[in-house]
């Protein structure tokens, strides 16, 4: 047999140089492509914003002012001490209020404590040397009067603060639920654990809801490492003080102590929720003809009575000045 009869003639000199040519010219333009096209890798575009709020958080708090900052954090620290203000259940409530809002920054707790301790002495001071600028001309008495609601305001106005904060923050924990649990189900029901789907989870919902990515994430990471899983599971309670969040806590304890299917469980639980939200929404929209009731009242029926009887009392005017 013959072997050679069989192998493809040799390609002459000209056609390997032109297929060379066509192969550099493909690469040559793939490289282009890859260098001016834009990215659209959702892991290059988080690095991306990471990298810049790294850059914005730099220019901002400078060496020197993280510096002054910290000086300043050590002294309101040593005055607390001094004061016996850093123990108690008043500051174990402070604590868990500022985790409720977002803060668990190891400074948060001092800086809260100093603004209670300083703001209504500060508040009343400003009001009382103020007040007459304001206000007008004022006696002795109505000064210190004004100086004391300036104080009785300063010692109120931080507690309050941050427990609006707390309150916006757990709406929008609330509005971020339902979506969340149906990515508890898909998770579930593809063989992941429940710290591996609350991490996934707070990876997919970072962009839409913040707030509960945050929350969840904080969970993933301490069901891997607490000792007792369930201590995660209330720690997530404690800071979210939601009936929806206890209901989830209450929920995945109970698969995780009887092994019941959780992404079951998952799924009749967003139902209930996704129900209560469309039960509150029309709740509102039942509320909104008796809400409107009084604008409408005030606002609409003195301009109309203006446009339909304003003619004719002007008429009558105007006939009686003859």
């Amino acid at each position: 047999m013959n072997i050679a009869a069989l192998l493809p003639t040799a390609m002459s000199g000209e056609t390997a140089v032109e297929i060379a040519a066509g192969v550099l010219n493909f690469l040559a333009l793939l490289a282009l492509y890859r260098a001016f096209a834009p990215s659209g890798s959702v892991n290059a575009r988080a690095r991306s914003h990471a990298k810049r709020r790294s850059e914005l958080r730099a220019t901002l708090l400078t060496p020197a002012r993280a510096a002054r900052r910290k000086k300043s954090v050590t002294a309101v620290r040593g005055l607390l001490e001094r004061l016996k203000l850093t123990h108690g259940e008043e500051v174990k409530k402070a604590s868990e209020l500022l985790a409720q809002g977002g803060w668990r920054a190891p400074d948060a707790l001092t800086i809260f404590l100093g603004l209670r301790l300083a703001m209504p002495l500060g508040l009343g001071i400003l009001v009382y040397v103020m007040a007459p600028g304001i206000l007008g001309h004022l006696s002795s008495t109505g000064r210190v009067l004004v100086g004391v609601l300036g104080i009785v305001g300063g010692g109120f106005a931080p507690s309050s603060f941050v427990k609006n904060a707390c309150k916006k923050r757990q709406h929008k924990i609330q509005r971020g639920l339902p979506d969340a649990l149906d990515l508890f189900v898909i998770c579930s029901e593809a063989g992941l654990s429940l710290d591996a789907a609350a991490d996934r989870v707070a990876r997919e919902i970072g962009a839409n809801a913040p707030e509960l990515a945050d929350e969840l994430g904080l969970m993933a990471i301490e069901l891997g490492f607490l000792p007792n899983r369930r201590d995660a599971l209330v720690n997530l309670t404690k800071r979210v003080d939601l009936p929806s969040i206890r209901g989830l806590v209450n929920t995945l304890s109970q698969t995780e102590r009887y092994g019941t299917p959780l992404a079951q469980s998952l799924r009749v639980l967003a139902s209930e929720f996704r129900n209560t939200r469309m039960m509150k929404a029309e709740e509102k929209a039942a509320r909104l003809p008796a809400t409107l009731t009084v604008p409408m009242i005030i606002f609409i029926l003195p301009p109309l009575f203006v446009v339909l009887i304003g003619p004719a009392i002007i008429q009558v005017l105007a006939s009686l000045h003859k």
